[in-house]
């Protein structure tokens, strides 16, 4: 069997399953196929699943259909998932995705921090499969990323960027929220309040055209793959999300109007910088402390699979594009640090 077909296969097993599971955590699945097919870890995939798929739950079950007319209330309501999902299942269905997409996209990213950034990290995936290659599994799995996105949007202060900084300078300077005792949530509430916010995204040098707003996108998750090495200790899973969440807005880049990528810079970093200041620690770990890459990038993406955690999965899909773009063998580092503090995927 070929990796597309593996890919759409999984999809279709995941499909019968909910993108949330014991209330709230987010279904990796889908991300985490698409990058092990990519990778070249094919033969992998179904045996992943059957290890990863216990403990997700079904599809929840709708409550009110969500129409053209009334889409506004039900953004943002958790409640209404199945509606969504319900919702975007026809608009792909109807409609070529990339005209979906580009209706949807600009109504969904003021609300880019959804499910902890993974509704935007899921349509990224979901785009990037489908710029491969396009049939129902894929168009079908965009639909019940937008629809993810649509149940869970959330929004993150925004200021767009004016100064000078450098991206790895500007998230050098995101101020940390003050009490990060509790979930996402909480931590998010607290960047209105927080002085520091609005200059700390300010800082970063604006992009003054589409061009200039891609490569700048890929410098911020140049600096968030970075910034997890030395960093993880804060939160290892969490702060995945500050690399990730920019990849796949870099990655839809190509499938939107130019007009929108200026606009889903702004969106991307803030994003970024919000993850880092709900959950960077205190004090970096001393450089001395930290592991190196071992071997190739291959190597890395292995060791990653084999360890199983799908936020270890998603990193290592993220850095090895960054080092791929920078050879930054600290990008691979990221990845072997992530396996360190991150529980093994088991039986």
């Amino acid at each position: 069997m070929d990796a597309d077909s593996t890919l759409d296969e999984a999809y279709g097993r995941l499909h019968r399953t909910g993108p949330e599971f014991e209330g709230w955590l987010s279904n990796h699945g889908p991300m985490a196929v698409e990058a092990l097919v990519r990778h070249g870890q094919a033969r992998h995939v179904h045996r992943w699943l059957d290890r990863y798929m216990d403990r997700l739950d079904e599809l929840p079950r709708g409550l009110t259909p969500v129409t053209a007319d009334d889409w506004r209330a039900a953004l943002g309501d958790a409640h209404r998932l199945a509606d969504w999902l319900a919702f975007f299942a026809r608009e792909v269905r109807e409609r070529p995705w990339r005209a979906v997409l580009e209706t949807w996209w600009p109504r969904l990213l003021p609300g880019i921090a959804a499910g902890a950034t993974h509704g935007v990290i899921r349509t990224g995936h979901a785009v990037h499969a489908l710029l491969d290659h396009e049939d129902e599994p894929r168009r079908a799995e965009l639909g019940q990323a937008l629809g993810y996105w649509a149940a869970r949007w959330q929004p993150v202060p925004l200021t767009a960027p004016s100064g000078t900084a450098e991206p790895a300078a500007a998230l050098a300077g995101v101020p940390r929220v003050p009490d990060q005792s509790a979930g996402i949530t909480h931590r998010l509430g607290q960047l209105s309040g927080l002085p520091g916010w609005p200059p700390a995204l300010a800082a970063l040098r604006p992009a003054a055209d589409a061009g200039q707003a891609r490569d700048l996108l890929a410098e911020v998750t140049t600096a968030a793959a970075l910034h997890y090495l030395p960093n993880a200790h804060g939160s290892p899973v969490m702060l995945v999300h500050a690399a990730t969440a920019p990849m796949a807005v870099l990655r839809t880049l190509p499938a939107l109007p130019r007009t929108e990528w200026v606009p889903s810079l702004h969106a991307a970093w803030a994003a970024s910088a919000a993850v880092t200041a709900a959950y960077a620690p205190a004090t970096s770990a001393p450089p001395g402390s930290l592991p190196t890459a071992p071997g190739s990038a291959e190597e890395v993406f292995e060791l990653a699979a084999r360890h199983g955690d799908e936020h270890v999965i998603k990193l290592a899909d993220t850095c090895l594009d960054v080092h791929t773009r920078t050879g930054r063998p600290e990008a691979l580092a990221a990845v072997v640090r992530a396996a360190g503090l991150i529980e093994e995927l088991t039986v």
